[in-house]
């Protein structure tokens, strides 16, 4: 994979970003849910302000286009904070739909923003793009090693995340919620720290995600279906678990690259993949593997 820009073309090595960055994206949705029992509709909500913060912090102060792209998750990170205090006096299907309304707010509310190009949106002007490398190889070989160090760097840090003492309380909230609370875990501090987490990291891989594509524009950074593309991937792969988005990725994007010409069928494929997943193995395909081979 490190190797991949000296001898691949330029169309695999976009794929390959966009599967970087996907896979990172479902890794930090599975966080949220799978282990913190926060299912968000609304991620697409840190997604564009990721991208947003990128656009802001390059244009407007000069920070380099890569060095951008944490800083980008760390603005975001602060942000969550009022968020989460708004959103998690909601439960179950209300916070949902709570985080699906606060995406909606900031897509309204970055269309008002005409320096941002308003609804129609703006491109990374040609001096930042150039930042990056003199050539156009240069910058796909850039971007391609910085998506690729972004998707190690956060599957790592989830894998050691879970395995600190802080781990063990998500994976206890995962279990039982009320006999982890029972037991002395402080549930409300363990999910706003993995919110604001995942927060970060997905505002990061927003920045990253619209640095490989040099525009923006609101209803391209608050789409839901950023966040419709990763429950598919962690649902059908096994969600709770750091196997399931890696294998549901790969399940996402070998079904997706010969059946996409088919428009409608495409997507009613995708759609009957997940509900069949979800009725026959709740726990995913990783959960057949785990189970059949008692992993």
């Amino acid at each position: 994979l490190v190797s991949l820009p000296y001898w691949g073309d330029r169309a695999t090595i976009r794929l390959f970003v966009e599967i970087f960055y996907i896979l990172a994206l479902a890794q930090m949705w599975n966080l949220l849910a799978g282990y913190g029992g926060l299912v968000s509709v609304g991620q697409q909500a840190f997604i564009g302000l990721g991208g947003y913060m990128l656009f802001i912090i390059t244009i407007n102060y000069g920070v380099g286009a890569i060095w951008a792209i944490p800083l980008s998750g760390i603005i975001c990170a602060f942000i969550s904070l009022p968020i989460a205090f708004l959103v998690f006096r909601l439960r179950g299907h209300y916070f949902a739909i709570g985080t699906w309304v606060v995406a909606e707010v900031f897509l309204l509310g970055f269309a008002q923003i005409s320096s941002l190009g308003g609804g129609s949106g703006k491109s990374l002007p040609i001096a930042i793009v150039k930042s990056i490398a003199d050539s156009r190889n240069g910058r796909d070989a850039a971007i391609y090693w910085t998506a690729l160090f972004v998707v190690v760097a956060t599957i790592t840090i989830i894998y050691l995340l879970l395995r600190s003492r802080h781990g063990l309380a998500l994976t206890a909230i995962r279990d039982s919620e009320e006999a982890s609370n029972s037991l002395g875990v402080d549930n409300f501090k363990a999910k706003l720290l993995v919110y604001i987490f995942a927060a970060f990291g997905t505002a990061a891989i927003g920045a990253l995600i619209f640095l490989t594509k040099l525009r923006i524009s609101p209803s391209a950074a608050f789409d839901i279906n950023w966040t419709t593309t990763v429950i598919f991937i962690v649902v059908i792969g096994g969600i709770g678990t750091i196997e399931g988005p890696i294998l549901g990725a790969i399940i996402y994007f070998l079904l997706r690259e010969p059946l996409s010409d088919f428009g409608t069928w495409y997507l009613i494929l995708l759609g009957a993949t997940a509900v069949i997943v979800m009725l026959k193995t709740p726990q995913g395909i990783w959960g057949i593997i785990t189970k059949h081979y008692d992993l």
